[in-house]
């Protein structure tokens, strides 16, 4: 299908480019399976990227060709598409703005794997609504869009990055750790493999949370150093390349307002098509005990998310 093909997604009209054009050459891996897997997988995906500032991660000739880092929104953005106008982050000058896309509906994201968007990049905080708008929904007098209005962290990220030769075996052993005192703190974090090297665990904030902890990353640094402390041999809590190998570091930084993270089951710019895939405790907990515990692929999440349904649900 090298021709260009118009489809209808949920009432909007898309021209899709290129659809055999191999984005991942070792698996051969096509634009028109990514298309197919973010379709699959949109039921679930689209809860976690609602009214989220999204940065995309780009391969437009695949995944072993050039990439690029994108935040604001590209020409010939459809006028339907969901947008927020945010403070370039760390900036002086308040009139320094991203406008950035915000993946609302199925329509959205189908545009944005059609641009080889491959990674989805999100904050742990959302935007209120009220200040989302669309391109189309400007009125004549108003031509440019309100500020954005970040909203309080509502979930809590751990980042487990192993330092080789560590890999998931060792991330698992952390994980459980992670998870008892999350659970003590009346957290329910879910594993998710990164897609990459190594695991994330993602824990919704409850309400009344940030009223004890209102500053959720000094929250993880005062956990990752606990951690630290109780298992030297094996957590690190500090970003020092030279303690990097064998062990794995918790990275508490991802908390932090300005940073973001890959995004639960979005695909991966790597070899093979891998996705940071929500993952049932008891994977984890028996490879903490030896058990094998590998990356999953877009064929695999779909399939088990049509068996198992939503984890993070």
């Amino acid at each position: 299908m090298a021709e260009d093909v118009t489809v209808e997604v949920e009432g909007r009209r898309l021209t899709l480019r290129n659809l055999d054009k191999v984005l991942y050459p070792v698996t051969g891996t096509t634009k028109g399976e990514v298309l197919a897997y973010y379709t699959a997988v949109a039921p679930a995906l689209l809860p976690q990227l609602r009214d989220r500032p999204l940065t995309r991660k780009r391969w437009p000739d695949g995944v072993a060709g050039p990439s690029f880092f994108e935040k604001n929104l590209p020409g010939g953005t459809p006028e339907w598409v969901a947008r927020v106008r945010l403070p370039v982050p760390g900036t002086t000058r308040a009139r320094e703005t991203i406008d950035y896309p915000l993946a609302q509906d199925l329509a959205t994201l189908v545009w944005l794997a059609n641009l080889a968007a491959i990674e989805l990049h999100t904050p742990q905080w959302r935007v209120d609504p009220a200040t989302v708008t669309t391109a189309a929904g400007l009125s004549s007098a108003r031509t440019t869009p309100p500020a954005g209005s970040p909203l309080p962290a509502d979930r809590l990220v751990i980042d487990l990055d192993p330092g080789p030769p560590a890999g998931l075996a060792q991330c698992s052993t952390v994980a459980v750790a992670v998870r008892d005192r999350l659970v003590a703190q009346g957290l329910s974090p879910v594993p998710v493999t990164s897609g990459s090297k190594g695991m994330q665990l993602y824990a919704p904030l409850p309400p009344g949370f940030a009223d004890d902890h209102p500053d959720v990353g000094e929250f993880a640094h005062a956990l990752a150093d606990e951690l630290a402390a109780a298992m030297p041999r094996l957590v690190l809590s500090r970003m020092t390349v030279s303690l990097r190998p064998g062990k794995v570091l918790l990275d508490w930084s991802q908390n932090h307002p300005t940073k973001t993270t890959i995004t639960p089951y979005s695909l991966r710019g790597r070899e093979r098509p891998t996705v940071a895939a929500p993952r049932h405790w008891h994977e984890v907990e028996a490879a903490a005990d030896g058990a094998a515990l590998v990356q999953l692929d877009h064929t695999e999440v779909a399939a088990r998310l049509a068996a198992d349904g939503d984890l993070l649900a």
